[in-house]
């Protein structure tokens, strides 16, 4: 291993706080690569500087050109740690980079404020949705968050307003680990723009729920209240059933087929922050629900296609779980599905008509897997009195490939 580029991790206090590897590197380089703010902390010196090139896409093309020289490139606290050192990695591969890191602001966060950082939720808001946040917005949660600039931690006060958490303590850490280091804190309610709020600052929630508060957990089956719908929605109970078939794993991928409303497929990226989804719809009024859905309950990085399938599968990436929940009777749909998983791929299905049980039927008999009625009611008035109501029995298929199977009988 001889990497060529070296990444440096830079606190606020300069390269005075530097270790003395990393400063070595430094006064080594020949070529800096920075932000500005990094190169001003640097200082003057023989060294070429070279800011982020605009757009940052660019940054490869600048490296590369650049390869014969010894390079160093300045960042933020870890550079891994939601940093441009793992992006180049990514790019590059470890054998070309070397990461030296600093503290990061959630390790000084942590530090200033007490916290024990193995129970603190951590993400990122700079270049990202604000929407984020939801699914962490919990009762006694401790988060910590990057911030885009001074406006963020007044943005997630009003959100927290807005979801009856305004007796949250936010606490605002600018300039950490440097001369200009300074803490505002406030509740969500109370919270006001202040000058002692940099554009470089992390902020910190404990999360408070108001008296009332809805509370929306992450645990599968979230209320069918809390989606915007026009009746086409995977009840809870039985979205439940249907995720714990398709069991969510971070990092993997899940189509979800006739989405409707999005549920599934928000319910599934609400299940851990790296997993992800594509809802395909073919009704146009539908996907601008999933758009308001996936931003409300905090999974704005949910990809829509609009289209039927199986025209709108070709060129999807490949993914690891699929839900059908619409057009099950497409021909050469479950086909195209079931080809198209690898090995431990899970694909679950739902129908309510007897075409389509008539398909699931064929198809099971044919490849395995479980077939499953379920049969919910719910208590109503009735009247004076109180009864069952049934809904509209479902039948599920659940197969995973390249996994002997029972088959019904």
């Amino acid at each position: 291993m001889n990497p060529w580029l070296t990444v440096v991790g830079m606190g606020d206090d300069g390269p005075g706080g530097l270790a003395p590897a990393a400063r070595a590197v430094v006064e080594q380089a020949g070529v800096v690569v920075g932000g500005q703010r990094h190169l001003d902390l640097l200082g003057p010196g023989e060294r070429e500087c070279i800011p982020w090139p605009k757009p940052f896409g660019a940054l490869n093309d600048t490296l590369e050109r650049l390869r014969d020289r010894a390079v160093c490139v300045l960042a933020t606290g870890d550079p891994t740690c939601y940093g441009v050192g793992s992006i180049l990695v990514g790019r590059l591969g470890p054998d070309a980079v070397r990461i030296i890191p600093a503290p990061s602001a959630f390790s000084l966060a942590c530090a200033r404020l007490g916290w024990a950082a193995q129970d603190v939720q951590t993400l990122s808001l700079h270049g990202r949705p604000l929407e984020l946040l939801h699914p962490f917005v919990q009762p006694g949660v401790r988060l910590l968050a990057l911030s885009a600039n001074a406006d963020t931690p007044g943005e997630v006060a009003r959100l927290l307003r807005e979801r009856s958490y305004g007796a949250s303590r936010l606490t605002v850490l600018s300039h950490l680990g440097g001369e200009k280091e300074r803490l505002h804190a406030a509740t969500a309610a109370s919270y006001r723009a202040s000058d002692a709020v940099a554009n470089l600052n992390t902020l910190a929630i404990e999360c408070v729920a108001d008296a009332g508060a809805r509370l929306i957990p992450r645990s599968p089956g979230l209320a069918d209240e809390l989606f915007e719908h026009d009746g086409q929605l995977t009840k809870r109970e039985v979205r439940a059933m249907a995720l714990a078939a398709l069991a969510p794993i971070p990092g993997q991928l899940l189509w979800d087929i006739g989405a409707g409303c999005g549920s599934l497929g928000i319910e599934w990226m609400r299940t851990h922050p790296a997993c992800r989804a594509i809802a395909v719809e073919p009704d146009a009024g539908r996907v601008a629900m999933i758009a308001a859905n996936s931003a409300a309950l905090g999974t704005p990085g949910l990809e829509v296609v609009h289209g039927r399938a199986v025209q709108a599968l070709e060129g999807l990436p490949a993914p690891d779980a699929i839900f059908v929940g619409g057009g099950i009777t497409e021909p050469g749909l479950l086909e195209h599905c079931w080809s198209t998983l690898e090995p431990g791929g899970r694909l679950v299905a739902n129908v309510v008509s007897l075409e389509g049980e008539a398909v699931l039927g064929q198809w099971q008999r044919s490849h395995g897997g479980s077939l499953t009625r379920i049969a919910i009611s719910r208590c109503e008035p009735l009247g004076r009195f109180r009864g069952w109501r049934p809904m509209m029995p479902v039948t599920q298929l659940a197969a995973t490939r390249g996994v002997a199977a029972r088959r019904n009988r």
